[in-house]
């Protein structure tokens, strides 16, 4: 389970230990807590998702680079806004880094303010995204309470079709399915259609019907 915090927290993930020594101390008195580690390697075996967060990731590393560690978190679901920073870089790992949803790219020598800058939009968006999550969350736990047949209307319902429409499409009675498109509103704990739509706008509709 994700562990949310009150303030900001940075993995800080670079093979220079002078860089990681100065930006830590210069973090944190910033009032940021920070973790640091030499290699990509120490990241995956030691890290735990935390939020809201960054990582801030040196590009070019020995052994695992940044832009691998970058992808392979993607795999594993990891949503932690990334800061790159580098002292050079490819034009070509600069456009891999962007379209792996990279957020900022910070070139060495880099100034405090600009890192700063970096970090609290990255942890704005961690927010942001935390918070949608939490909603998908709640969403699901009310859904699967939810009849296969509730389940139905309720798709009826996202769709904008009204009673009848649905009514038509299987042979329902009307009055059928307004008793169980009120059980779907009872059920998602909202008072309205309108508030049901908004309850699940930031909600992957698609990944709800896959529940079982």
């Amino acid at each position: 389970m994700m562990q949310v915090l009150s303030t900001g927290h940075i993995y800080l993930v670079d093979d220079d230990a002078s860089i990681r020594s100065a930006l830590v101390g210069t973090l944190e008195r910033q009032g940021f807590s920070v973790t640091p580690y030499p290699s990509a390697a120490e990241f995956l075996k030691h890290a735990t998702p935390v939020s809201p967060a960054v990582i801030v990731l040196d590009m070019r590393m020995p052994g695992q680079s940044g832009v691998e560690l970058q992808a392979e978190l993607t795999r594993h679901g990891w949503t932690t806004p990334v800061i790159f920073i580098s002292d050079e870089s490819l034009p070509a790992q600069i456009v891999q880094a962007m379209k792996q949803g990279a957020g900022d790219f910070l070139l060495k020598p880099f100034s405090m303010q600009d890192l700063l800058t970096a970090v609290d939009r990255g942890l704005e968006q961690d927010r942001a995204t935390h918070t949608v999550l939490i909603k998908a969350r709640a969403v699901e736990k009310l859904y699967i309470t939810l009849t296969r047949r509730e389940r139905e209307v309720f798709n009826a319902i996202i769709a904008g079709k009204t009673n009848k429409q649905v009514a038509d499409a299987d042979g329902s009675a009307a009055a059928t399915i307004k008793l169980h498109r009120a059980r779907v509103l009872s059920k998602m704990q909202v008072n309205s259609v309108a508030d049901l739509i908004a309850l699940t706008s930031q909600v992957d509709i698609s990944a709800l019907k896959s529940k079982p």
